[in-house]
């Protein structure tokens, strides 16, 4: 009887050290499969990481080649804006003669036919400069402005209303197209 204690005993010690080896291979598969677990959170994130890291990148060359692309139209713009006036500052003398030929011509007898040709490409040219957006500047009694006139002369005020920087007269009309001044006006300031 006292063998098959042993041997029952001895099956009890198999079998609890059976349940224990089977514990601590449950034990050692939770925690490798934690770690793993862990490992893969972890590339999970380093990934994500890169990845926003490269989002980041390209959203900003995307800008960047808005801001390329934004400025290159401008600077062609201005480009073609500085031709157009180049070209046209060209012609503005040849205006200002037509208009001086007919303010001279009601002073004197000319040939209606003659006078009404001038006339024509007088207005010619007002369209011209009109439909590129060129103003004369030749207003009088307003405030001198530097950015509009250039003062070849200063006199007395006319009259005691007048203020003192008052365009008196335009010896030569400017021209402006929008903001810019393309030629300032020659003018008689006030006092």
């Amino acid at each position: 009887m006292g063998k098959k204690k042993e041997a029952s005993s001895k099956k009890n010690n198999t079998a609890e050290d059976v349940l224990e080896e089977v514990l601590e291979v449950e034990e050692s598969t939770e925690t490798e499969a934690q770690e793993l677990k862990d490992e893969k959170e972890a590339r999970i994130e380093e990934l994500e990481a890169e990845l926003a890291s490269v989002k980041d990148s390209l959203l900003r060359k995307a800008a960047e080649l808005e801001n390329v692309r934004k400025r290159v139209q401008r600077e062609r713009i201005s480009l073609f804006e500085e031709a157009k006036v180049s070209a046209l500052e060209d012609f503005l003398p040849i205006n200002d003669d037509l208009l001086r030929t007919l303010d001279a011509s009601k002073e004197i007898e000319v040939e209606k036919n003659f006078m009404s040709g001038i006339q024509m490409v007088a207005d010619k040219f007002k369209g011209l400069l009109s439909k590129n957006g060129i103003e004369r500047i030749d207003e009088t009694g307003v405030p001198f402005d530097v950015n509009l006139h250039d003062a070849l002369l200063r006199q007395p005020a006319p009259d005691k209303k007048t203020g003192s920087d008052i365009v008196l007269q335009i010896l030569e009309s400017g021209y402006k197209m929008g903001n810019k001044t393309i030629r300032h006006a020659k003018v008689i300031v006030s006092e």
